[in-house]
């Protein structure tokens, strides 16, 4: 089983649930989507985010800025940096991905590429509106539930959750519950752990 906590504000994030969805149908694994907020995970145990945006490394901003483009590649994703909103505030679509369910696939990956792909304000109602009619989810069914406070608690629950279990941003990934990686860069050891759990369980 893998666990993945994410948050569609992440460019690498985006990386990761594209890449790993062929992995984890490879290997045999079922995916347990795990939607959070990451802006949460940085005010509690991970604020040196903000002070690298306050004052970027120009060369590590120069090589970072080539390494997505790299991986994008590699991918086959369009993705570049938004040059209009960024951060961008995605807590709406990401209680969407809550009230979704397993089901939140489609709509996660419209969502990636509106934002990644197409730099529109995913925190926008309009936008939001239009990617659940792009992937046929009922608009206002969607606002009506995205509002319900048992959603509200659990996008919150699974960003102190990810926490708790020692994790620092987005993705996050977990294997066997306890076995986390992070980052789209770690998908190959992922793979390999994946592959010994089958071989130890054989």
């Amino acid at each position: 089983m893998i666990e993945f906590f994410f948050d569609c504000s992440s460019p690498w994030t985006y990386l990761a649930f594209h890449n790993i969805q062929p992995l984890a149908k490879e290997v045999g694994a079922e995916i347990i989507w795990r939607p959070i907020l990451v802006g949460g995970i940085f005010n509690t145990v991970n604020p040196s985010v903000y002070a690298q945006r306050e004052t970027p490394v120009p060369l590590k901003a120069r090589y970072m800025k080539k390494d997505l483009a790299d991986w994008s590649r590699s991918a086959g994703l369009a993705i570049k940096m938004p040059p209009t909103v960024f951060p961008v505030n995605s807590v709406k679509a990401m209680r969407g991905c809550i009230w979704l369910g397993q089901e939140l696939v489609p709509f996660a990956t419209a969502v990636f590429e509106t934002y990644w792909g197409e730099d529109r304000d995913i925190s926008q109602d309009a936008v939001l509106a239009e990617i659940c009619r792009k992937v046929g989810v009922d608009e206002q069914k969607f606002f009506v539930g995205i509002s319900g406070q048992g959603i509200k608690d659990q996008l919150k629950t699974n960003t102190e959750e990810v926490v708790a279990r020692g994790g620092f941003g987005s993705p996050t990934i977990f294997v066997g519950k306890t076995d986390m990686y992070f980052g789209n860069d770690r998908l190959p050891l992922i793979r390999e752990a994946l592959l010994r759990g089958k071989a130890s369980a054989a």
